[in-house]
């Protein structure tokens, strides 16, 4: 006779977590800044009890299980009660991201499905640009200026009276629907990528572990990464499971107003991509006795990859980054950069080495690596290929189905990053793969090439396409924004790249320009920097 395990079948739910709030922390704070910068403090007793009474107002309004419920909303406490009281009364919270055109917004609602959409009242003039194609039958505004909410709308306070905080959860399966973002749509139209309780409870999870983040109870934590993309890396879902207080910048995301509020409330770990730590680097070093009870802080970097120069600017504040790597298909984390025992004897530039790579993979999570043919290439360090993920928090799917040829016929997701993976277990991204250079046959690594450009101490920000070469197929040019009152030329970058790459590698063309265009989440719009420099001509 078999043997079977006696363990019980308990599912992986988000309601438990929102238990444990009122249980063991009722007193940990959740401090949101508002649009005139005042602090609105709260703690997780209230959030657990505003959030039952949501979910109890959504049923009685008639949200059945599986519904869509959108937000349109920055970072606060209203927003973190909608992730908690949506998927417990087993809706699906949808996210939409208020960075998006107002056309894009429109087709995603639709897309989905959303019945119901909660808003925050300065967000308004945005709603106000799609909401004859939108298919919202209620429209719910978070009053957070104070200035009293048009009959036309549902005041969201007044919706909460509605509702009861002693409502009974629903039976749920944690392979239940519980959230969904849409990819920004830069190659195409923007995707739907649906999380389980089961995805979302195995995520955060993992994301607080010792080797991972190592988020715990004793920790503040500062999202600066939108709520209203990718679960805000999750960050809001690790810390009501470990009970870490909460900090949320609303829509003040300029380096001055973020370390105010760090220094403040004693902020020990943010998250954010590049171009807002690089904001923080130059206001830093601009006023360097400004702020000091910030030093300590650890500094998620994810959404593209860090130069070296980032990392040793904020080891000399004390400021220490954490690099890693995902999607919004991946929840997002699947990989972290932290070095290993085993590295901590090598000398300081063997472990930036190790450090501006994205990272070990998470457990559960598995990478590989393949070439044109699918042929799986080995963990040396330097063969490349396609960047493929699969795990317990990686979709199999995009919603309805489409692009199903981003799948391979044996599961894995194909993340069109370009990668290589070290003897350790590193992954490394090189680029995307519409993003890479190829120079008479060689391939050429724009992230790269961005990278060290931007250690160049006057520049800011670095953006490196292909451009077309009737010799060479393709040249890269580089498009690069300058410290005030600096000039850069070409001969500075060749001579500051000089010995780092070879010849061939080197942009035939330095641009000077004013900003780099940036996607709705913060990265380099590279599409757009190539429409500028369509019909380039080289002299």
């Amino acid at each position: 006779m078999s043997i079977k395990s006696t363990m019980m079948d308990y599912q992986l739910t988000l309601p438990p977590l929102i238990d444990r709030l009122g249980k063991f922390f009722p007193e940990v704070e959740v401090v949101s800044r508002l649009p005139d910068k005042r602090l609105h403090r709260t703690n997780y007793l209230a959030i657990q009890q505003r959030s039952k009474k949501l979910a109890s107002a959504l049923t009685q309004c008639g949200v059945e299980k599986g519904d869509a419920v959108a937000t349109l909303m920055w970072n606060h406490y209203a927003h973190l009660e909608a992730y908690l009281g949506i998927p417990a009364m087993g809706a699906v919270i949808h996210t939409l991201n208020l960075r998006l055109s107002a056309e894009d917004v429109a087709y995603i609602a639709n897309h989905a499905g959303d019945k119901i959409l909660i808003v925050d009242d300065i967000l308004l003039p945005l709603y106000e640009q799609f909401k004859d194609k939108a298919p919202f039958k209620k429209v719910i505004v978070v009053p957070l200026t104070g200035q009293g909410v048009d009959d036309e709308f549902i005041n969201y306070e007044s919706f909460l009276d509605t509702g009861s905080s002693h409502f009974q959860y629903p039976t749920i399966n944690e392979n239940d629907a519980a959230g969904m973002c849409y990819t920004s749509g830069t190659t195409g139209r923007p995707k739907g990528v649906v999380y389980s309780h089961r995805s979302t409870v195995l995520h955060c999870m993992a994301e607080a572990m010792t080797d991972s983040l190592a988020i715990s109870q004793h920790d503040v934590v500062t999202p600066v990464v939108p709520m209203f993309h990718a679960n805000a890396w999750g960050l809001p879902y690790t810390c009501v499971l470990v009970g870490a207080k909460q900090v949320l910048p609303g829509p003040h995301l300029d380096a001055e107003s973020l370390m105010d509020l760090y220094e403040k409330e004693q902020v020990t770990l943010s998250a954010g991509v590049p171009t807002i730590w690089m904001a923080i680097k130059e206001a830093r070093e601009a006023e360097p006795l400004r702020w000091k009870t910030a030093d300590n802080l650890r500094m998620v970097v994810g959404g593209a990859a860090v130069p070296e120069s980032l990392f040793r600017a904020f080891d000399a504040f004390g400021m220490k980054i954490i690099q890693a790597w995902g999607m919004t298909e991946t929840s997002p984390i699947a990989t972290v950069g932290n070095l290993k025992p085993s590295l901590l004897d090598e000398s300081l530039d063997t472990q930036y080495q190790y450090r501006i790579k994205q990272g070990v993979p998470l457990p559960f999570v598995d990478i590989r690596i393949t070439d044109e043919t699918g042929q799986e290439q080995p963990w040396d360090g330097h063969s490349q290929g396609g960047t493929e993920v699969r795990g317990p928090w990686v979709t199999g799917a995009y919603y309805n189905n489409e692009d199903a040829d981003k799948f391979t016929e044996d599961g894995w997701l194909k993340t069109a990053d370009v990668s290589h993976i070290d003897a350790q277990g590193y992954v490394k991204l090189t680029d995307r793969t519409k993003d890479l250079v190829k120079s008479g046959g060689e391939w050429i690594s724009s992230i790269d090439l961005e990278n060290a450009i931007m250690g160049h101490p006057d520049v800011l920000e670095a953006a490196v396409i292909a451009v077309y070469h009737p010799k060479w197929d393709e040249r890269p040019l580089a498009a690069i924004v300058v410290k005030p009152g600096k000039v850069v030329t070409k001969a500075d970058i060749h001579l500051w790249l000089d010995g780092k790459f070879s010849k061939i590698w080197l942009p035939d063309a330095v641009e000077t320009i004013d900003e780099i265009p940036k996607t709705s989440t913060g990265k380099f719009m590279k599409i757009k920097l190539r429409e500028m420099y369509s019909d380039w001509v080289w002299t």
